[in-house]
């Protein structure tokens, strides 16, 4: 029985001394060192926001069209009786020579008969002079003859008053007056009439002397000399053939200017005028405030064909289903300094990009890469990750403007940061690259109007 109640002691009195013995170790032991864990800097690339000037810029696309294109039509009838050489589409004809010429003998024939109904009227007109003069001599003798009668009435009057003569006698003379006023007053009624017969023979030699000029001029009309250089397009007459008035003879290009329409998609517009100030409705006037400049080059062409270009006015409405607006360039003398396989002429036809851009603004620009769902990562205080919302003005190429949420100092990242953790430490270094990227923007627009391209 003493053996049974001595097991069970001896197990717990074992449980115990363990149990102090560990109690015993861990009070012994040393602390713990705990050791501080923080994120490794990342290594990024920035740059430094500055403020520079940048040409605002953007392109349009658009076919060579001759800025004159002349149809020329017959303005008289006739058979062609002589036509140039070079009357050939594709040849070039210089200003000043003798294109084509039309058969000017019926001309001739009609000149002659107005000349003559010229002469004639001119005649008659004289005549009517002469017979006028001759009426106002007789009319002037009327008078006289009148003035007589009247005194000789008046004696015979008083001779009759005087019971010396017959009632006969007096009532003959009477009647030889009435006679001479009878004669002055016919007289002096055809004398009236030779002012609208005047005023008639004039219209007549007017109208004869239009028919000369007019005559006159559809002979000059038979002649048609080139007024300016210029390239031939088509010619759908031969030598020999007879044509009317108003038929088509050919048409003349000029070889001096060329004009570009060029559609602009009307969201770019507002890259163009974002530093103008417009402050007229005339178009004129307008194009001088923007002071646009341009230059034009052959889509899939070489470097070398590029040429300066005029921006001369805007299409009078906005493509409905291109929702475009045309801007019309021109180029001056595109024919000159070609290089054959390089640098060809601007013939109609050809399409074109135009290069469009405004005068210069200042502007916070930096690489629309560096730009996430409307914000930028920046280096911010004590080197960490700041993450910031920005406004852009607009983009222009591999860049955007900015016009809020930067200041000038600021370093931007340029480059991809996974993972984004607001507050993570950075190791900023300059991206270089990036930097003369930026400085070049701002001088591309100069270079290209610094007579690089002609």
């Amino acid at each position: 029985m003493k053996s049974l109640f001595q097991k069970p002691l001896i197990f717990f009195v074992v449980i115990a001394l363990a149990a102090l013995i560990v109690v015993m170790m861990m009070r012994n032991q040393a602390p713990v060192e705990h050791q501080k864990v923080g994120l490794v800097p990342k290594q990024v690339g920035v740059i430094e926001v500055v403020s520079q000037k940048i040409h605002p810029t953007t392109t349009a696309y658009g076919s060579v069209e001759h800025g004159v294109a002349l149809q020329n039509r017959a303005e008289v009838s006739g058979k062609i009786s002589y036509m140039h050489p070079d009357l050939k589409q594709g040849g070039s004809i210089a200003a000043g020579v003798l294109v084509l010429r039309i058969d000017p003998e019926d001309v001739e024939v009609s000149l002659k008969q107005s000349e003559a109904d010229l002469q004639s009227n001119l005649s008659s007109l004289q005549q009517l002079d002469e017979e006028e003069k001759t009426s106002r001599r007789s009319l002037r003798l009327a008078q006289d003859s009148l003035n007589v009668g009247r005194k000789e009435l008046q004696r015979i009057q008083d001779m009759w008053d005087k019971r010396l003569i017959a009632r006969s006698v007096l009532d003959t003379e009477k009647q030889s007056l009435l006679q001479l006023q009878q004669s002055v007053s016919d007289l002096q009624g055809q004398l009236n009439t030779y002012v609208s017969r005047r005023a008639s023979a004039q219209a007549q030699i007017e109208r004869a002397s239009q028919q000369v000029r007019s005559q006159q001029t559809n002979l000059g009309r038979t002649e048609l000399y080139m007024p300016f250089d210029a390239r031939i397009g088509s010619v759908p007459v031969d030598k020999g053939e007879y044509v009317s008035v108003g038929t088509a003879l050919f048409e003349a290009l000029a070889t001096d200017r060329v004009e570009i329409t060029a559609q602009l998609p009307i969201q770019q517009m507002a890259k163009l005028v974002s530093g103008a100030s417009l402050s007229t409705a005339k178009m004129g006037e307008v194009l001088q405030q923007l002071g646009l400049k341009a230059k034009v080059s052959l889509v899939g062409g070489q470097k070398q064909a590029v040429w300066q270009a005029e921006v001369i006015r805007f299409s009078e409405a906005i493509d409905p289903v291109r929702r475009t607006l045309g801007i019309v360039v021109a180029v001056d003398n595109p024919y000159e300094k070609i290089i054959p396989g390089k640098r060809p002429p601007l013939i109609k036809g050809m399409y074109t990009a135009v290069d469009l851009y405004a005068p210069a603004i200042d502007a916070l620009v930096i690489p629309r890469k560096a730009i996430h769902e409307g914000r930028v990562y920046l280096v911010g205080a004590e080197q960490k990750l700041e993450i910031r919302a920005v406004e852009v003005l607009f983009t222009q190429g591999d860049f955007a403007l900015i016009s809020e949420g930067l200041s000038v100092g600021d370093k931007v990242i340029v480059n991809d940061l996974i993972p984004v953790i607001k507050g993570m430490p950075l190791a900023p270094v300059t991206d270089q690259q990036y930097q003369d990227e930026l400085k070049a923007v701002s001088s591309d627009a100069d270079l290209a109007f610094s007579g690089s391209a002609e």
